[in-house]
């Protein structure tokens, strides 16, 4: 018999639950506290910075969650101050902080921290973390101070920058709106930017202690330290906004624009014996493609192969031989084998990547690669090993790497990188921004690789399939929102589902021909199957259970070769949408990206219109009933959806012709 799940469980597979976050107001300023850090600091209701926080990452860059203590929160008309006591303690040490936080009618902030190890603490980087947004700042103006009092005018990165823009930064400058200037200063140590873009956050971070600096480093025990961010404004501001924002989000589905994206999901070696055995399963999430991974560095071979064959037989899918070398100076000596294996099988792949070993690990921009072939050597490798097969090439690791070390485009079928959205944050709200990043990777990627070559993107999921920039990944024991874990619960929950529409919808616009998402099992799959990390509720059930996002991949695999409509909506942020025609059929997806109930409101009203919809209150249902999104759903009688947290919906529109 099936159990009730409680709301944290259906919403994102874990009964910890994200701090709600607290808005606090001094006339035209506003901030948002957010368990001791401030996001999305605002002006007359103009975002000017998206965050401030007070960080401690261990030597593979995992983040500290902070405990508070003390916490006083005094808030007035004109004046807001905050003031607690944090504590970070893990396995790299125990560091703890006073920190106060202040802001006024005139928009002065600060944000002031004296900071002790009780411990030596190992770490990559401890202290302030500025962020300036992305939207409205890409590619604007920036005043830079330096550290020796030089100012120099610049502008915010426009395509992603793979290198630090700017370094040794006393303070950042730049025009909120016509004629008024906010100024960002940081105190405490040296100060340098990266373009968060690289790994899909949605800002441009200012951090404490440069790269070139080493790390991980160590503050040693009993020796403090104080750092401080002070934002400063210049000009007549606004007053404060007394306007009510629109209940509903205006959608307006429009002209066609191409073509949708295949959908495909990856398959770990690990995975794919499990995925064989629900087979009727595994055909009802009738992916495209399949990025199957043979990994040379833990000896896959014979075994591999001919699972991923039996996967095709099965779905019809094609199969994409994702293989990591050696990353010996013989790379055919290292894919014949292989190839001699897959000719055998008969599995005729409809595509290859090969990467080297090397290229699973970062390398800081302006640092020497390792000993190893050059993408020449390898193309010409995997040319020779499997000809006829079409080749893809860049990175298996992030769009990070990608951007560093550039391919030559000439020996490629198509470019190809992947995501994984929890490398800096891992709480909900930063998780789900990253999708605002996704259109400046495929921009980018299309500046520095060219239009020519098609586009594929994933399989990127919540979790991290590998640690670039650490001995490993992340471990998350208790199941919460860990950095670069494998394991992340919210998988299970209705999140990944919201995000996963979310993340096709803008690979769709951007004209990416085929995106791959997670796997059919295991802790980036669709299909709940026990394993050796607990998953709540699911593993007490009997009978197989699919996670939300599984009737997602399900559906959106029926848009195979549909035409993409153009789609506008007054809440980009909080609603994702995708709409396409087939057979002379609209079908139109949505999903909330927020924890907020959100209203829709089509702008033009269909002939006739039938939604089904995904939601907590179903949570139980969708579950155990894989074919859940498969009913025609309920007429929809006027032109307004309602979304619950995370929903996601489908609707079935017939329109006018004129329409």
């Amino acid at each position: 018999m099936t159990t009730a799940a409680s709301r944290a469980i259906r919403l994102c597979g874990t009964e910890q639950v994200d701090p709600q976050l607290r808005t606090l107001r001094a006339g035209p300023l506003s901030v948002e506290f957010d368990n001791g850090a401030i996001r999305y600091v605002r002006i007359g209701g103009v975002e000017v910075l998206r965050g401030i926080s007070f960080l401690v990452r261990d030597e593979n860059w995992g983040t500290e969650t902070p405990v508070l203590d003390d916490l006083q929160i005094d808030e007035k008309p004109d004046a807001f101050s905050v003031a607690y006591r944090g504590t970070c303690a893990g396995a790299c040490g125990r560091l703890v902080y006073q920190a106060r936080i202040a802001g006024g009618s005139d928009g002065a902030l600060s944000f002031v921290v004296e900071a002790e190890p009780e411990t030596d603490v190992l770490t990559n980087r401890t202290g302030f973390v500025v962020l300036h947004p992305i939207e409205g700042l890409a590619g604007k103006p920036v005043k830079v101070l330096h550290e020796d009092g030089r100012e120099k005018l610049s502008l915010f990165p426009d395509y992603i920058d793979p290198k630090c823009p700017f370094t040794d930064i006393r303070a950042l400058s730049h025009e909120i709106a016509p004629g008024i200037w906010a100024t960002c200063t940081m105190e405490g140590d040296a100060f340098e930017m990266e373009d968060q873009r690289n790994w899909s956050d949605a800002s441009y971070k200012t951090y404490v202690r440069p790269l070139r600096r080493p790390w991980p480093y160590r503050l040693p025990k009993g020796e403090k330290f104080t750092q401080a961010v002070r934002l400063q404004l210049l000009g007549t501001l606004p007053a404060a906004s007394s306007k009510k924002p629109n209940p509903s989000i205006n959608l307006t589905i429009g002209r066609a624009i191409g073509r949708v994206p295949r959908i495909g999901v990856g398959v770990a070696a690990d995975e794919a014996k499990h995925a064989l055995k629900i087979p009727e399963l595994i055909r009802r999430l009738a992916p495209e493609w399949m990025v199957c991974q043979v990994d040379l560095r833990f000896g896959h071979g014979q075994d591999e192969l001919e699972s991923y064959t039996a996967l095709a037989q099965l779905t019809g899918a094609g199969v994409v031989l994702e293989i990591i070398t050696k990353g010996t100076l013989d790379p055919f000596g290292e894919l014949a084998p292989l190839a001699d294996a897959v000719q055998r099988l008969r599995l005729n792949p409809e595509a290859v990547c090969v990467f080297p070993a090397q290229d699973m690990k970062s390398v800081q921009p302006g640092a020497p690669w390792p000993a190893m072939p050059t993408f020449e050597q390898n193309y010409a490798a995997a040319r020779r090993a499997f000809p006829g097969v079409a080749l893809g090439g860049g990175m298996a690791a992030y769009f990070t790497e990608l951007n560093r070390k550039r391919p030559p485009t000439g020996a490629l079928d198509y470019a190809t990188f992947t995501t994984c959205p929890n490398v800096h944050a891992a709480d909900d709200v930063s998780v789900m921004e990253t999708l605002q990043a996704v259109p400046h990777l495929i921009r980018s990627t299309r500046a520095f690789m060219g239009d020519r070559l098609p586009l594929r993107i994933g399989p990127s999921q919540l979790g991290c399939r590998e640690n670039p920039y650490g001995k490993s990944t992340a471990p998350n024991e208790a199941n919460g929102r860990v950095c670069l874990s494998r394991i992340d619960p919210r998988q299970r929950g209705l999140f990944n589902a919201a995000w996963i529409a979310g993340y096709f919808a803008a690979c769709a616009r951007g004209g990416v021909e085929a995106v791959a998402f997670g796997d059919f099992t295991g802790p980036f799959g669709h299909v709940h199957r026990k394993a050796d990390f607990v998953q709540p509720w699911f593993d007490e059930q009997d009978g197989r259970m699919v996670y939300p996002a599984f009737h997602v991949m399900a559906g959106l695999s029926k848009l195979n070769g549909a035409t993409l409509l153009s789609v506008g909506t007054s809440g980009v942020d909080s609603i994702a949408a995708i709409a396409a025609e087939k057979d002379g059929r609209t079908t139109l997806w949505l999903s909330n990206l927020t924890a907020k109930k959100q209203s829709v409101q089509l702008s033009d009203t269909p002939i006739s219109a039938r939604i089904a919809v995904l939601a907590a209150d179903q949570f139980e249902r969708a579950a155990a009933d894989p074919n859940f999104m498969e009913s025609p759903g309920k007429r929809l009688d006027n032109q307004f959806i309602s979304l619950d947290a995370y929903a996601v919906a489908r609707v079935d529109l017939h329109r006018s012709s004129s329409t």
